[in-house]
């Protein structure tokens, strides 16, 4: 079974070109690892009728899993989780475990730093604990903010953290089993083909004859930048998300020798 997912990045700072979006590459790249299908990447302002907007919208597609990342801080900009509750229909609470949690790694941070004593809850370190009814917090092993998972529709949905340290350690502790039980015994399998003096007009129709002879077999070409010879030198990149009973392998390895041949005879 194919397992689709979503990825939603909150953040004025990603769409005005502050910070690089290399939360949506990294989360591709782990989730396509492990064998699931990554079917959007969205990113969006931190509003919470944005959110809650998207949400719906992605919900209404059906993905297996939705993952947010960015908006579970202490600032006035953190304002996925009231996206979350406006998406659920449910009213924002204080919840004892996520309160527990950012008050422990409150305390742990001031012991580090030699303070004595517990430190004061304020309405900043409050608002990490602040839920949507019936959701789940889920520990952040290397930050504050707990992390949360919810139910939206048919989609399992993961509220990350922003910060990459914190969204990779979260995901890694808890998503990874997630998805690796969800795709079974699907898995991702790529390899790439180099090619030079074919321009990618005349690599196109062998492209589309290779992927209908390799059905699941997916052949996407990358013009690599032209030398001083200004040849045409191209990346085939064929790719595959496939239960492993399929061989799938051995499906690319069919699909990179026909396109060879066919390559070959072209250039003759």
């Amino acid at each position: 079974m194919i397992v689709d997912i979503e990825i939603i990045c909150i953040g004025n700072e990603l769409l005005i070109g502050k910070i690089e979006n290399t939360n949506a590459h990294w989360l591709a790249t782990q989730t396509t690892a492990l064998g699931a299908n990554v079917r959007r990447i969205t990113v969006i302002q931190d509003t919470v009728e944005q959110i809650a907007t998207c949400l719906q919208e992605t919900s209404n597609r059906k993905p297996h899993f939705i993952i947010t990342t960015g908006g579970l801080g202490p600032t006035f900009d953190d304002k996925t989780f009231q996206g979350i509750a406006q998406a659920l229909n449910q009213p924002l609470k204080i919840n004892p475990q996520a309160l527990k949690m950012v008050q422990t790694k409150c305390n742990e941070y001031a012991q580090s730093r030699g303070l004595i004593g517990e430190v004061e809850m304020t309405l900043p370190r409050t608002k990490m604990a602040l839920l949507p009814q019936n959701t789940h917090p889920l520990p952040n092993p290397v930050g504050t903010a707990p992390a949360l998972k919810a139910q939206l529709g048919s989609s399992t949905l993961f509220a990350l953290p922003g910060v990459p340290s914190e969204m990779r350690a979260i995901f890694t502790q808890t998503l990874t089993p997630l998805i690796r039980q969800a795709v079974e015994t699907c898995i991702f399998c790529e390899k790439s083909l180099f090619v030079e003096g074919i321009a990618e007009a005349q690599l196109a129709p062998l492209i589309d004859r290779v992927m209908i002879d390799n059905a699941g077999v997916y052949v996407k070409s990358h013009p690599l930048e032209r030398h001083t010879d200004n040849i045409p030198h191209i990346e085939l990149h064929l790719t595959i998300t496939i239960a492993q009973e399929h061989k799938p392998v051995e499906m690319l390895q069919r699909a990179i020798e026909q396109l060879t041949q066919l390559i070959d005879q072209t250039q003759k």
